[in-house]
């Protein structure tokens, strides 16, 4: 992994990983990104950390969205009207056939409940991370 100077602490890689392991058909929140990270006041972090992610990489940013399930970052794709295709074609499930806003209930998926990323949510120096206390109106569904 390249050290990015403005980034000394890998936080975008760490980002770019778990945006990476969203399984085809869910979606995640930028908040539950940065809880899972460890840096819960973080979610403009995570959206900046997407959109400046290389071209190159190919990370499928069209999979977070905000935490009520709404296109947030369709803007950087063009139109919503895109990333709502991408989503579209994942399988992800839409609250109205003509809405921006993905239905939690059914497609979110929790990056802190995948142990296989485990290695991205603590230093090896630290303790586990914090269990989450939210109050969700919706079931965070596990790993794939």
């Amino acid at each position: 992994m390249i050290q990015n100077p403005a980034d000394p602490e890998g936080f975008a890689e760490r980002v770019y990983a778990v945006v990476e392991a969203i399984p085809v058909g869910r979606v995640t929140t930028f908040g539950l990104i940065a809880r899972a990270l460890g840096a819960p006041r973080s979610a403009r972090i995570v959206g900046g950390a997407l959109h400046y992610a290389p071209e190159s990489r190919h990370v499928p940013a069209h999979r977070v969205v905000n935490r009520q399930g709404f296109l947030s970052g369709g803007w950087n794709f063009g139109h919503p009207d895109i990333m709502r295709e991408r989503l579209l074609k994942d399988g992800v499930v839409f609250k109205d056939v003509d809405a921006y806003i993905v239905d939690l209930a059914q497609c979110l998926w929790d990056p802190a409940s995948d142990p296989a990323l485990d290695r991205l949510f603590r230093r090896p120096d630290e303790g586990p991370p914090e269990a989450l206390d939210d109050d969700l109106p919706f079931r965070i569904v596990g790993g794939s």
